[in-house]
């Protein structure tokens, strides 16, 4: 058995020092309750700029929205840099395996990032977001395939799939074919739809879901954007490899905290293992590109 939980919690928006206390403080709190693994929502460190349009229409960009996109590429972090170092001494202290959002700055374009965060190794995995959604795709270039991988670590097979990647059938199966048993998936995604996304995974998987979703409030944003920074409503959830909830969905801030038995994942394949003796190889096959972009 192990202790895994799922922080729901928000960015301090524009404010890294201050979102890395809280980072702190989460880990902390999960220490003290024996959690092995805690993870944090998508974008947790450069933050999700929620109802911002950076002064964009289709074929017009303003200098104020630049002037916006600036302030956000000032605000994202390089990998390596300070922040994962942070991160990484967070992981040491607690002896916590860590699954955080980032915005990472990478030469002049900035991509939506998750860490896999361990005491060992400290940053052990970055997965950059495949795909961007909607007008996420005007702030954050597109992953490639060379950040796909399922890692093994000392408490099971991780793997990592930001929001909207879990709607990828492709994506998923890549990392159903390694053999993952800790499915992370952080996300700003706080609709009633996507805890049937979650049951979803974890019991086509066979898997263990680990969904941590952002609660931002207006007062997470600085004063003069509140009246335009939007809200995120958490519903953060933990879910067995038999589709059952084990954490969650809450209101408000808090972590999910729950014990686990990777036996399960075993029980579970018994009848369904889409990777082996469900999969059909000698009618489908997938192809993936592993190179880098």
């Amino acid at each position: 058995m192990i202790k895994v939980a799922v922080a729901q919690v928000g960015s301090v928006v524009f404010d890294m020092a201050a979102t890395l206390r809280r980072v702190e403080q989460w880990c902390a709190a999960a220490a003290e309750q024996g959690v092995e693994l805690v993870v944090f929502p998508e974008a947790m460190l450069g933050g999700y700029p929620k109802g911002l349009d950076f002064g964009a229409t289709v074929g017009n960009r303003s200098d104020e929205g630049r002037t916006m996109f600036l302030r956000y590429f000032n605000g994202a972090i390089t990998c390596p840099g300070a922040e994962t170092e942070a991160l990484a001494e967070m992981a040491r202290r607690w002896k916590l395996h860590l699954v955080i959002g980032v915005v990472e700055r990478d030469g002049g374009t900035l991509y939506c990032a998750s860490l896999l965060v361990t005491p060992e190794y400290g940053v052990r995995l970055k997965h950059r977001k495949l795909m961007p959604t909607g007008s996420e795709r005007l702030i954050w270039g597109m992953g490639d395939g060379s950040t796909m991988q399922v890692a093994e670590t000392s408490i099971g097979r991780i793997g990592m799939a930001i929001c909207w990647e879990n709607y990828m059938p492709m994506y998923r199966q890549h990392l159903y074919n390694q053999g993952v048993q800790l499915w992370c998936a952080p996300t700003v995604d706080a609709r009633e739809i996507w805890q049937s996304t979650m049951r979803h995974i974890a019991y086509e998987g066979r898997c263990f879901v680990l969904s941590a979703c952002q609660w931002l409030t207006r007062e997470d944003w600085p004063e003069e954007l509140r009246s335009v920074g939007g809200t995120i409503d958490g519903a953060s959830v933990v879910v067995s490899p038999q589709g059952a909830v084990l954490a969650g969905p809450q209101a408000g801030e808090g972590l999910l905290v729950t014990e686990i038995d990777l036996d399960e994942i075993a029980r579970g394949k018994f009848d369904l293992d889409v990777a082996g003796h469900y999969s059909r190889p000698d009618v489908f096959s997938l192809r993936v590109s592993s190179a880098k972009g």
